[in-house]
């Protein structure tokens, strides 16, 4: 559980790097973070205690985390991918028809702004 919680720590660091505006997949996290998959990306986000309020989107910005097609992923029954693509519209990030985010002009380059801590420390 320990080293979980500190993969999740390293995981939220991460994306509080992701600049308003942009946003980054889970897969690409996951590749910045090293040894964990995008799934666990998608574990640590959906564990934040109050994953689907917009509160939290103050302290860790899960709403700038997409799947690598440029989608919302489903969540929370449908409410919480609603509320996701409306604090990503707040940003000024545009969905095509189909729903989907131009990676190209939307996507993180993924460059941190400030190293992550210890990151191999962490995980």
């Amino acid at each position: 559980m320990e080293e979980e919680s500190r993969l999740y720590d390293l995981i939220y660091a991460i994306v509080r790097q992701v600049p308003r505006g942009q946003v980054a997949t889970y897969g690409q996290i996951a590749r910045i973070a090293g040894r964990c998959s995008a799934q666990m990306v998608g574990f640590a986000l959906a564990a934040l205690p109050a994953f689907r309020e917009r509160e939290v989107a103050e302290d860790v910005p899960w709403q700038r985390v997409i799947n690598a097609k440029g989608m919302i992923s489903p969540h929370g029954f449908g409410m919480g991918s609603q509320v996701q693509r409306d604090l990503l519209e707040e940003e000024g990030i545009v969905f095509d028809g189909q729903g989907i985010i131009d990676l190209a002009v939307f996507g993180w380059d993924g460059l941190l702004a400030t190293p992550v801590k210890n990151r191999h420390n962490l995980i």
